[in-house]
């Protein structure tokens, strides 16, 4: 994660020198619409250095944030990822709104409102994928809760095993990945494309393959993965088992 933070931030900072009164009316967003009568309610002297300090700013600081944050808790830093962005431009909005007619003109507002709704979306979209995906199970059938889950019939799966790492996983082709948290359909570095539901880093992993060689990763987020095989085994004692944690 700590890449897509460097990448991140060195965006940021390259955008506070890219815009300039020079280039404003052609990269400057929103003001790059506005006609000639509203682009004169701008007082780009004062607002393209603020846009700049801002710019570095929060560069720096969701670098510097973003890395002490993750070796701490990779999870909260995949909220940090998608959170501070938007809260720094809300910000952003608010504060730089003097030097374009203040909060009350038309632009303003409406870019206001769309990050305060961009910022609810990221919010319960985060909130949603971090939500644990359980295990229901019974004589006829296992079943993933939540995002990316689904309902296996028990004569549908081949077996279970229990896996000490993942395979390496190179493409996120249709899913939810921040820190720990994996869930949807990744492709591997052979090609085969597996669904992981991974609520959290937790070894080793029980692997669920299916008739037609479905592969299903999934780690739980409170109960250890073994005693969650061995209550499966309970319920389920016709479906082969493979413990040998390769």
């Amino acid at each position: 994660m700590i890449y897509v933070f460097t990448g991140m931030s060195l965006l940021f900072i390259a955008i506070g020198f890219l815009v300039t009164e020079n280039n404003a009316k052609y990269l400057l967003s929103g003001y790059n619409t506005m006609n000639e009568n509203e682009r004169k309610k701008v007082n780009l002297k004062t607002y393209i250095p603020y846009f700049k300090k801002f710019h570095i700013t929060l560069g720096i600081s969701f670098f510097v944030l973003g890395y002490l944050i993750n070796l701490f808790n990779k999870n909260v830093a995949g909220m940090f990822l998608a959170i501070y962005p938007v809260l720094a431009y809300v910000y952003f909005v608010i504060t730089s709104s003097k030097y374009s007619g203040g909060l009350n003109t038309k632009a303003n507002k409406v870019g206001l409102i769309i990050l305060i709704g961009t910022f609810i979306f990221v919010t319960g979209l985060v909130a949603y994928g971090y939500k644990e995906n359980k295990i229901l199970f019974d004589a006829h059938q296992i079943e993933f809760t939540g995002s990316y889950g689904g309902i296996l019939p028990t004569q549908q799966i081949k077996n279970i095993e229990v896996k000490k790492d993942l395979p390496k996983i190179t493409l996120k082709t249709n899913g939810f990945a921040l820190g720990e948290i994996r869930k949807g359909y990744f492709k591997t570095k052979s090609g085969e494309t597996v669904k992981l539901i991974l609520n959290s880093s937790q070894k080793p992993y029980l692997l669920f393959t299916t008739s037609d060689n479905r592969k299903i990763y999934y780690s739980a987020k409170e109960q250890l993965n073994e005693e969650l095989l061995q209550e499966i085994k309970k319920a389920i004692p016709n479906i082969p088992y493979k413990l040998n944690h390769e």
